[in-house]
């Protein structure tokens, strides 16, 4: 097994979000060590997309902490911009740049942000479109791909600065049914190499087969974590029992 620090990458404490006085998120504390694959499953507005788009301070919290690495980012006093280079995110939708060809959306990043050269950014980029199964696809334009590689090309894009955590939004909600394989055996590599990641997911066999952790959230509140088999398998709370037989015909 890979050793883990003892100070866990991310760590969410307490935090909560609400939307015109519509409470998303109330009280939410998650912890994720380094190496491990979390799960975020629950019904559609049980707060899941909410908690990932404030991890990446995409949204301010209205209380509670984020830490990175120990670190306090959620202070109004950081950098989100800066904070948010140590992570990855990834949405339902691919939000390429239809302009820009597979190669030139994956390196723009770290032209741009990090001050890579162009040749260092591209032959980076070149590097993670193989790795994601896309080298022959480098100079395609967005319009030329399938929904399953253009989702790979985000994840690539989100790989270009090596982020210490990858969040993962739904990413094969969007996908006609044939293709959310090929992205899901991408993330499952992913994992297997020892990435740190948070995905929100209605794919169960998925979470089953590569979550460390399964969270289920309801209401905006985490009301059952545990190992993925039990969570899945002998939830302890009734509506995490009813939410999971939505997906075995209430068997």
């Amino acid at each position: 097994m890979t050793p883990v620090s003892s100070t866990p990458v991310l760590s969410v404490r307490g935090v909560t979000k609400a939307y015109h006085d519509r409470a998303v998120l109330t009280g939410v504390d998650l912890d994720v060590a380094e190496h491990q694959v979390v799960v975020l499953i629950g019904a559609s507005g049980s707060g899941k997309s909410t908690l990932l788009r404030c991890v990446d301070l995409l949204e301010d919290v209205d209380d509670g902490q984020i830490l990175l690495d120990g670190r306090d980012i959620s202070d109004p006093r950081i950098d989100a911009d800066e904070a948010r280079q140590a992570m990855g995110m990834v949405f339902q939708s691919f939000n390429l740049f239809p302009h820009m060809t597979a190669l030139a959306n994956v390196a723009l990043a770290p032209r741009v942000v990090h001050g890579s050269s162009r040749r260092e950014a591209e032959d980076r980029g070149r590097e993670l479109l193989g790795r994601v199964g896309l080298s022959s696809h480098a100079d395609s334009y967005p319009d030329k791909l399938s929904g399953g590689q253009q989702q790979r090309v985000a994840i690539a894009r989100a790989l270009a600065y090596e982020p210490r955590l990858l969040l993962l939004d739904e990413i094969t909600s969007a996908l006609d049914p044939e293709l959310v394989g090929e992205v899901l055996t991408l993330v499952g590599e992913l994992a297997g190499a020892g990435r740190t990641i948070v995905m929100a997911t209605h794919e169960m066999a998925f979470a089953r087969e590569v979550a460390d952790t399964v969270c289920f959230l309801d209401g905006g509140r985490i009301v059952e974590s545990g190992p993925a088999a039990e969570v899945l398998t002998s939830p302890r709370e009734d509506r995490t029992r009813q939410f999971l037989q939505r997906f075995t015909g209430g068997r």
